[in-house]
């Protein structure tokens, strides 16, 4: 059967699929691209005059600025939005499961199953429907079985997997340059030809050999595995990076011989404080909770390793702070300077440094935060959410929001470096340096400053993976 010629898409959810949906209309104009969410306050700051996007990411507003109101279109009426798609990609949230069955490990479904109800109760044509959101193995059966349960008379629903590979600070150069385009469907002629109906979309501006198609189930687990493969990467280096502080050995260095071997490579293998953000440790704990329940417990074992290496990484990290401030840092008013996952977002989820400000509020210091992008409401709800026997009143005594690193640094006794922000190689340290208590400390969890030259100007200097 011949492909459907895709003239309109619908996404549901204005999250973070948001910039893979806006690249779309920027490099297919004659498609129409509405994305719709029930969040007013969402979808308002997408349509915003000004351009105040609800996320940060490099190139973001540039791309929105050209689609926008051409072909780009953001809206609470996710019915119209469903009634006139060809194409639909359910791009709505997955975290992992906070109660109930599989709690703390598996993906709490309930979003993609609403958006697939709503999907069958409102369609009166046949669709495409692709799930975007990460989501355990399997998942698009489910969402099959509703949609066919539910459908009206002569409406079919064809399922298809399409997941993001994409890296938060790096995503619309990513979207314009993929590694590759993965779409998964069944392999029946009907999936088939709606797999070559979204692989024609990215065929606009993805060059062909870079647009993969394999099986539906095995384009769902590739999400988990690359997502797992990566993070083990990093929990790998950072086991490492322990035995070098140990035994003097410069985990820079050591990083840098073994990314030489071109059967390893170079890609992430620098050391830090840990991994965070919305996926790595959520689709590990999704492997882990399908392991199990395939009755594969080593295999759960195996990956589920890879999150407690980080979570140790980041307890390890504090006890280091602790240990070299003379063992105590009750009273004493710390900096943390970013709060952000990585650089290059504002993405807060999983971020090492709500773990670490927690640990230091749990050891009575005062802590003083700065970061360039994430709103100051989103601080307080991340640690209102990592601490919450603690009242906010109590937090808010212990913890200060700051305006520039400068402000953070004012009467600190130590200056924490959680996110990898470029602008933190720029600061004036000899003025930071002169504003301190002293002795005045720095503890890089990014392996950013450089700290022979800090140490010159008087800092003690603590650097992840040196002695």
């Amino acid at each position: 059967m011949a492909p459907v010629k895709v003239t309109k898409i619908c996404c549901i959810g204005a999250g973070y699929e948001g910039p893979t949906c806006a690249v779309i209309a920027l490099k297919c104009p004659n498609i129409t691209v509405t994305i719709v969410d029930l969040n007013q306050a969402r979808v308002d700051a997408w349509n915003s005059p000004d351009f105040k996007l609800p996320i940060y990411e490099p190139g973001l507003e540039e791309v929105v600025r050209e689609a926008r109101g051409r072909n780009l279109f953001f809206s609470t009426d996710v019915d119209k939005g469903i009634e006139e798609a060809d194409l639909i990609f359910v791009s709505v949230n997955t975290p992992t499961k906070k109660s109930g069955v599989g709690a703390g490990f598996a993906a709490d479904l309930n979003y993609v199953e609403l958006a697939t109800r709503r999907i069958a109760s409102v369609a009166k044509t046949s669709k495409i429907v692709v799930e975007k959101s990460t989501v355990p193995c399997r998942t698009a059966e489910s969402m099959r079985t509703i949609l066919e349960a539910n459908s009206k008379p002569g409406c079919r629903f064809d399922i298809l997997s399409n997941p993001e590979f994409l890296a938060e600070g790096t995503a619309i150069s990513d979207l314009f340059s993929p590694d590759r385009v993965l779409i998964g469907s069944l392999q029946t002629p009907e999936g088939i030809s709606a797999c070559q109906s979204l692989a024609d979309v990215y065929a606009n501006w993805v060059p062909k050999d870079r647009i993969l198609t394999v099986g539906l189930w095995s384009s769902e687990l590739s999400k988990l595995a690359a997502n797992a493969m990566l993070a083990q990467r990093i929990s790998s280096i950072n086991a490492l990076s322990a035995i070098c502080e140990a035994t003097g050995a410069n985990i820079d260095e050591v990083a840098h011989a073994i990314g030489y071997d071109t059967r390893i490579g170079p890609k992430f293998l620098k050391a830090s404080v840990g991994f965070g953000g919305s996926c790595f440790q959520k689709d590990i704990l999704n492997l882990v909770y399908l392991s199990e329940s395939l009755h594969l417990p080593e295999v759960a074992a195996y990956w589920r390793q890879v999150v407690e290496m980080n979570e140790h990484q980041k307890r390890r990290f504090s006890k280091r702070v602790v240990d070299t401030m003379f063992n105590t840092i009750t009273g004493k008013r710390i900096a943390v300077l970013g709060f952000a996952f990585k650089a290059d977002t504002g993405d807060t989820r999983e971020s090492a440094a709500i773990t670490l400000i927690r640990d230091f509020q749990s050891e009575k210091a005062y802590v003083n935060i700065y970061d360039p992008q994430v709103p100051h409401d989103q601080i307080w709800t991340d640690l209102a959410e990592a601490s919450p026997l603690v009242p906010i009143e109590t937090t808010q005594k212990q913890v200060r929001i700051c305006s520039s690193a400068m402000e953070a640094c004012q009467d600190a006794e130590a200056v924490v470096i959680a996110t990898e922000w470029k602008e933190f190689n720029d600061i004036d340290w000899e003025q930071v340096y002169s504003s301190m208590n002293k002795p005045a400390f720095i503890f890089d969890g990014r392996l950013l400053v450089d700290a022979e030259k800090l140490r010159k100007i008087g800092f003690t200097v603590t650097t992840i993976g040196r002695p």
